[in-house]
């Protein structure tokens, strides 16, 4: 053997299989001197909204985030990396809707991070006002998620 470390292709594969699982840019893997990394360029996420079926339907949409939503008193951000889900499975009713009172602590949607499915509880009781990500949608940590006032 020279001085270079055969590359484990399948490491490789099995790596950039879990940062496409895990909506990561990149990861790093190493054991004693040997470590690789696997990057990839964040590509902008496209959300691609279905026809209301009806004009009054439109309010039903997410809002888009702005960046003072992120400041706005009432903001619930993402406390990680993930996929959001804002129903228990597909098909079920969801969390919650805007205009729903909530109680602090009940359970407002799911982040899927690392195949474990994390519970996000409203932090404080009041009125959901608004809702910025769709069903499915990856998030990144601090994106602001809905607006408790």
């Amino acid at each position: 053997m020279g001085n270079k470390t055969p590359i484990d292709s399948e490491l490789v594969r099995t790596l950039a299989a879990l940062l496409d699982e895990t909506n990561l840019t990149e990861i790093e893997y190493g054991v004693g001197e040997m470590r690789i990394r696997v990057a990839r360029q964040a590509a902008p996420v496209a959300v691609h909204h279905a026809a209301p079926a009806a004009i009054g339907h439109a309010a039903s949409m997410p809002a888009q985030a702005s960046a003072s939503d992120a400041d706005h008193p009432g903001a619930v951000t993402s406390p990680m990396v993930g996929v959001a889900y804002l129903a228990p499975e597909p098909g079920s009713p969801k969390f919650v809707n805007p205009g729903d009172m909530v109680a602090e602590g009940q359970t407002i949607m799911l982040i899927e991070a690392m195949k474990t499915f994390n519970p996000i509880r409203a932090p404080r009781g009041g009125k959901l006002t608004r809702i910025f990500v769709t069903d499915g949608q990856p998030v990144e940590f601090g994106e602001p998620l809905l607006i408790i006032e």
